[in-house]
């Protein structure tokens, strides 16, 4: 892969397409409910932070890392769509779910537990969650070292993005109201529950398609050992 400039378009355009921050925004926004705006700015910087320092681990050494734990996208869709699809589903019964918030952030007594959110699920899996590592590892596997920092500094600019429409959130929250945020809530609680099924089901999907390709390859190998 050669860098020009329509391809480091090309980047952004996939990595905002697989962020998706415009669609993120209620979903940040219903994560924060109940915090200040200073808790809540603090969050959203935390998350891409994060989620940018672990894109950009991938994007240089995504495949080795993988190899040294012996872990698989597969594994990663799997485990990142339960956690999802746990949040998802205590949003939409409208509870504070422990999954994301502990429950000392949810009485208020730390400031601390509360930005635990930026952690999980923001920033991992929902901001850097399988498809933004697989893109990242997509774009610079096999390419030099001059093309994992062109796809650094294009998930670095949907970040900065990111950063704006979250932020822009709080807006969102005085022109609506407790009532509809509530709604919001539900609402994101519902999406947030289908994209984990649907990162689980592609997990398990996966998997399956890889079990199916090594177990040919392993009879192929018994067959040429046996005499």
């Amino acid at each position: 892969m050669h860098s020009s400039p329509g391809e480091f378009a090309t980047i952004i355009l996939a990595f905002f397409a697989i962020m998706n921050p415009i669609a993120n925004t209620p979903i940040f926004v219903a994560l924060t409910d109940g915090l200040d705006s200073s808790t809540r700015r603090n969050i959203a910087i935390r998350a891409l932070i994060l989620a940018f320092v672990l894109i950009s681990a991938f994007a240089i050494g995504g495949n080795m890392l993988f190899e040294a734990f012996g872990i698989t996208l597969s594994a990663l869709r799997i485990s990142g769509g339960i956690l999802v699809g746990l949040v998802g589903f205590h949003l939409l019964q409208g509870e504070t779910s422990t999954v994301h918030t502990p429950k000392s952030a949810a009485s208020g007594t730390t400031t601390d537990s509360a930005l635990s959110i930026a952690i999980t699920p923001l920033a991992l899996p929902i901001l850097a969650g399988p498809g933004t590592i697989a893109t990242a590892m997509s774009f610079s596997a096999g390419s030099s070292f001059s093309v994992s920092l062109q796809v650094i500094a294009a998930f670095g600019i949907v970040c900065l993005l990111t950063l704006v429409c979250f932020l822009g959130g709080e807006k969102l929250v005085v022109f609506l109201g407790r009532s509809a945020i509530k709604v919001i809530t539900r609402l994101m609680g519902l999406i947030l529950t289908v994209i984990g099924i649907q990162m689980l089901i592609e997990g398990v999907g996966g998997a399956v398609t890889d079990y199916q390709a090594k177990t040919p390859a392993k009879e192929a190998s018994q067959n040429t050992s046996t005499p």
